[in-house]
């Protein structure tokens, strides 16, 4: 059956079982028009761009052989999900990807039923998929349950816990691998080469499928056996291949390496064995950004284009003159400057060195930088083995990111008051990425710990003298968090001073009210008090630079001279500055009025950044309406 000709089929297919009428001839079709598509809403709505379209083949596979939304498919990592979310109801929806009050760039439950785990970062796919496979035999239902994992997931620590797990109960996961050879930047460690390397013989495959079927038919196989009978296959193949697979070293059955853009054979596959018993590794090959040339060329800059020109390939970059530089780059120039000055300091990032822009000191000193993958545990105590020898290490880790390295902080780093720096990008609401991203808890989480010093700039030129006071410390761990985006200042490059540990700054005098700020935020806060001053509020400002330790003196000055105080912070307003000064308040005997803005107590929705700050009342418009509600009170 063709397609009609005045209808694309892509039009067509509201839910996936629209798709699973068609005549598997013209799915080549269904895929260019995907394909097609995603290209079309990206290039003028900003999202992730070349891992989606490389995922294109199997995401129709998939949808085409499996019973969605009964049949699970756990995405790992989410932004290869595109293809995925325009095939399940939201294809009409797709412009909105990633806009305030539109879809999600990333999987979630509460938008589809078809998005079946939340997925905003990565690895935790098998463990996830795994659960829901084990409930589906509990429950005696025949589900299937498919993990995809690729784009970098597999170095992450969970995905191997997974793996080991897998292999111990009975289940029938079906783990689908999609090697790009990449994560956001090029996969990093032994294992990326080694799934470069995997060859499997398909005569072999054939004939141990043949003997498994012949076995099943004669019921050899089953339960109790099913492992001994796995055990003896790998054994053959080893022998037969002189290699030994290390999935099927957990007990998994492995198929592959397979061409994933090859979207007819991997629909004969998945249906060949999507009934077999026990865990099982499909291991497909494909290419980051897929069908479009300048992203199949330079993946990484593909990763998250922005706009660009889809039939020319030319990013759409509006370049404002005199513009501030990102804190990133901050970050990464002023390492590198560092880093000339003392040998020690070393850089250690967890699978995003363009990210975070510690580029920079991998072009200046490659022996010198260390991508260890999508790994923030083994990125936080690699970097106290550093520092314990004597090293310099500045770990930069995404504040979101940096939730799952918590006990590393606490056990391996702050226990041990070693001398270390971990910088948290990204810190506070990042926009469209929404709330897997959103670096909010940072503060919160890790003020209760000993022996921290938590920091936030100002601006960039506070960024480099906080990084310029925790490499000249002679111990303790510096913990300095920065947000996503611009600065403030077009001439970053200051002649970086100390910055007196535990010490905050008047901004500006006032009577009525202060307002304590930590961070960027400040500068909102600034605006805020200029438009409420054209009203006749006279608001002081007070800069705390650290939240760890905490700036009492500047504390008990405005205890004494203030009734009214505010406190502004960028991350949840449980447990961070806002926390802080109450409790200071209280334990010492004042009785000021305070009133705490920051991020609520509910996750926050992916939207550009002055939109959040304006749901969360952090725009200098609604700061401003505070200050003026105080003084009327």
């Amino acid at each position: 059956m063709a397609a009609s000709s005045d209808k694309h089929i892509l039009e067509r297919i509201d839910y996936p079982a629209d798709l699973r009428k068609l005549p598997v001839e013209t799915l080549p079709e269904v895929c260019t028009e995907l394909r097609q598509y995603i290209i079309d809403v990206l290039s003028e709505n900003p999202g992730h761009l070349a891992a989606s379209l490389g995922t294109v083949e199997l995401t129709v596979a998939l949808h085409y052989v499996f019973d969605t939304p009964y049949d699970r498919i756990v995405w790992d990592v989410g932004h290869q999900a595109y293809g995925h979310k325009i095939l399940t109801g939201r294809r009409d929806a797709f412009p909105t990807l990633r806009k305030l009050h539109g879809i999600s760039g990333f999987p979630n439950p509460a938008e589809s039923e078809y998005d079946a785990f939340i997925a905003g970062h990565a690895s935790n796919s098998i463990s996830a998929a795994m659960g829901m496979s084990v409930a589906s035999a509990l429950k005696d239902e025949e589900r299937h349950v498919i993990a995809v994992i690729g784009d970098g997931a597999m170095t992450g620590g969970l995905a191997f816990e997974g793996l080991n797990n897998a292999s111990a109960n009975p289940n029938n996961l079906l783990i689908i691998l999609n090697d790009n050879n990449m994560a956001i930047d090029h996969s990093v460690g032994g294992l990326s080469q080694y799934l470069v390397d995997i060859t499997t013989s398909q005569a072999y495959n054939k004939m141990r499928y043949d003997v498994y079927r012949g076995l099943k038919k004669i019921k050899l196989i089953d339960d109790g056996r099913r492992e001994s009978i796995l055990r003896f296959n790998n054994s053959l193949k080893a022998l037969l291949t002189q290699q030994h697979n290390l999935f099927e070293g957990f007990s998994i059955r492995y198929f592959g390496p397979v061409d994933g853009h090859n979207v007819g054979y991997l629909v004969k596959l998945l249906n060949d064995i999507k009934d077999m018993q026990g865990p099982k590794l499909l291991h497909i090959k494909t290419i980051k950004g897929k069908g479009f040339k300048p992203a199949e060329e330079s993946a990484t800059e593909w990763h998250a284009p922005g706009r660009f020109n889809k039939e020319t390939g030319e990013r759409i970059v509006v370049h404002e003159l005199n513009e501030p530089q990102r804190y990133q780059d901050v970050f990464g120039h002023t390492l590198v400057e560092l880093a000339e000055k003392d040998k020690r300091i070393v850089g250690i990032p967890p699978a995003m060195p363009t990210g975070c822009s510690m580029t920079y000191l991998m072009k200046a000193f490659p022996e010198r930088a260390f991508d260890v993958g999508i790994a923030e545990g083994h990125a936080v105590t690699f970097s106290a083995g550093l520092a314990k020898e004597g090293m310099i290490p500045f770990c930069n880790i995404y504040s979101s990111f940096m939730q799952r390295a918590y006990d590393m902080v606490i056990h391996d780093v702050a226990l041990q008051k070693l001398h270390m720096v971990l910088c948290l990008d990204r810190a506070g609401l990042v926009g469209e990425d929404g709330p897997t991203h959103h670096g909010v808890f940072d503060l919160a989480y890790l003020r209760p710990v000993p022996n921290l010093i938590i920091a936030s700039p100002l601006n960039e030129w506070d960024l480099r003298n906080l990084m310029y006071t925790a490499y000249s410390a002679k111990e303790g761990t510096f913990v300095i968090r920065y947000p996503r985006g611009k600065g403030e200042k077009a001439d970053w490059h200051n002649e970086m001073e100390i910055l007196p540990v535990g010490k905050g700054r008047m901004l500006k005098e006032g009577t009525d009210v202060a307002v304590l700020t930590l961070g960027p935020v400040g500068n909102e806060a600034l605006k805020a008090i200029a438009k409420a001053e054209k009203e006749g509020v006279s608001a002081a400002l007070y800069d705390m630079i650290y939240l760890k330790p905490i700036d009492e003196e500047l504390l008990h000055e405005v205890g004494r001279k203030f009734k009214r105080i505010v406190t502004i912070e960028n991350g949840v307003i449980k447990g961070g500055l806002g926390s802080a000064v109450l409790e200071f308040m209280a334990d010492n005997g004042y009785t000021p009025r305070v009133k705490r803005i920051g991020v609520p107590d509910r996750f926050i929705e992916h939207g550009s950044v002055p939109e959040l700050f304006r749901l969360c009342g952090m725009d200098s418009d609604s700061i401003a309406e505070v200050l003026k509600e105080m003084v009327k009170e």
